[in-house]
């Protein structure tokens, strides 16, 4: 894919695609080079005029006293890179990191970090070569930077450290060489605005919130086809009811479910039936998806402030000619954001995996037989898939404490507050994968519970989902491996095939 960076604020959504996996082809627009440029001029006229400022010819952190010499400025930055390059851990995926790679772009073109038109010309040739570092997971608290992480990430630059490149893992001079890009030799600052900011906590925010927002939207198909599958009603999604309670991820979920279920002549069937309500599962799914949405929206807020943001420390102001020393480093902001939707997501799967034993237990699933298999007993069905999503779900309560609450003062205590945003943003990721895994489990129980209804038919939308399904995964009759199944289904969820399908088929899914 192409993009090019303007002046115009960056949104999350173009950014989508890259966090696919697609490789990017990216561009500034003239107005940003010249804002680079015109930063970096005041980090040399300090230099000039032989001031003193932290990160331009100061030691680090705790270090930060201690005066460096002109002639070993450049020196300072490539032991900088080189003594913080301590991640641990398993690295983190490619398309992450190509992400990763434009978020970077992207806060240095703010110019507020002092740095050379030419650095962030040599970031890009990493991208349009895709040459993309190896960076570990592990090793930052999110403060003074995602330090270890983007030192690693920037190693790449003067030619030291790991990437992937043509699908083979190599030293990175090698794939420079490779790919014709010459290491660039650092200068004053330059290491510093490499690894002071937050992108790794932001990009990996971004990952588990655009996943989420689809998980919700897969949740509601899930509960229309499990409502429909139980003879439920769609009542309690009347509009009516929203508007009485006004908050916009209810009016949305509701308007979803509402959609997707009118019209069918499954619901029709049993209009008049001495039903009252039912399980809070189903009838409160407006509430629940919807408090979800919005835990959702407010953390989209705060990664798209984030993603447009200046990061760095010290941060220069060309129009004013000053550098100053401040906290945008400090990733709290974001940190918070993954610990809301990490708690978000949690609950959405609670919700799930409750519909999923409405779906299997004979004793709730109103004439359906046990665990939804023609001959339960010598069968099994889907008796122990409800138990995986159990286990899923109690798996994202363990993962779902707030990691952003936490705080260990690091480099003598000059750090003595921090966000541990990388753990909260990978946490939520995890958490994610999980609920994508237990609206699948859903989907797949919603769906083996439709095929026992042979007479009426549910609505297109739903309909097209179904069949979406069924062209990966088989009706159960027999007992077999359902790992695989499992798998196909959150793969679905995870590509946004089921959402796609019912709305190619009319329906309106926000």
């Amino acid at each position: 894919m192409d993009l090019t960076f303007t002046t115009a604020p960056l949104r999350l959504d173009p950014l989508a695609p890259v966090f696919a996996g697609e490789r990017v082809r990216l561009r500034l627009a003239p107005a940003l080079s010249r804002r680079i440029g015109a930063g970096r001029r005041v980090v040399e006229r300090v230099l000039k005029e032989g001031r003193t400022v932290y990160g331009v010819n100061t030691g680090f952190g705790k270090l930060s006293n201690v005066r460096i010499g002109e002639g070993e400025l450049g020196l300072l930055q490539v032991n900088l890179l080189r003594s913080h390059a301590c991640g641990v851990g398993r690295p983190l995926p490619t398309a992450t990191v190509r992400a990763l790679l434009v978020l970077r772009v992207r806060a240095l073109a703010t110019g507020r970090s002092g740095v050379r038109p030419e650095l962030v010309a040599k970031l890009i040739e990493l991208l349009d070569a895709d040459v993309i570092p190896v960076v570990p997971s592990q090793g930052s608290v999110g403060a003074s930077g995602d330090l270890a992480p983007l030192a690693h990430l920037a190693l790449a630059l003067i030619g030291e450290g790991e990437v992937e490149h043509a699908g083979k893992r190599m030293p990175a001079a090698k794939a420079l060489a490779a790919a014709g890009i010459a290491p660039i030799v650092l200068a004053a600052k330059e290491g510093l605005s490499l690894i002071n900011g937050t992108q790794v906590t932001t990009a990996l925010t971004a990952e588990a919130l655009l996943r989420a927002e689809n998980v919700a939207r897969h949740a509601d198909v899930a509960c229309a086809l499990t409502i429909e599958a139980l003879k439920g009603t769609n009542r309690a999604f009347d509009p009516r009811i929203q508007e009485a309670r006004p908050h916009p991820g209810q009016r949305v979920a509701a308007a979803n479910l509402h959609g997707l279920m009118k019209g069918s002549a499954i619901l029709a069937s049993h209009q008049d039936c001495d039903r009252v309500q039912d399980p809070y599962s189903m009838r409160c799914a407006p509430q629940v998806h919807g408090a979800c949405r919005d835990q959702l929206a407010e953390a989209r807020r705060v990664v798209e402030i984030e993603i447009d943001a200046a990061t760095d420390n010290p941060l220069v102001f060309a129009e004013e000619g000053e550098i100053l020393s401040g906290g945008n480093f400090h990733a709290q902001p974001v940190a918070a954001a993954a610990d809301r939707v990490a708690a978000a997501v949690t609950d959405l799967a609670s919700i799930c995996e409750r519909r999923v034993e409405n779906l299997v237990n004979p004793d709730l699933n109103f004439g359906l037989p046990a665990f939804l298999t023609p001959q339960p007993g010598l069968r099994s069905g889907l008796m122990i898939a409800q138990v995986v999503a159990a286990a899923l779900v109690s798996e994202c309560k363990a993962l779902s404490f707030p990691a952003s609450v936490d705080s260990i003062p690091t480099s003598a205590n000059k750090e003595d507050h921090v966000s541990m945003g990388p753990i909260a943003a990978r946490k939520a990721l995890q958490i994610v994968e999980n609920a994508e895994r237990v609206v699948g489990i859903e989907l797949l129980a919603a769906a083996q519970a439709l095929d026992f209804e042979t007479k009426l038919e549910t609505t297109k939308p739903l309909r097209a989902a179904h069949a979406a399904l069924r062209k990966r995964v088989a009706k159960l009759d027999d007992d077999r491996i359902l790992a695989p199944d499992l798998e196909a289904a959150a793969e679905l969820v995870r590509t946004g095939a089921l959402v796609a399908a019912a709305r190619k088929a009319g329906a309106k899914i926000l």
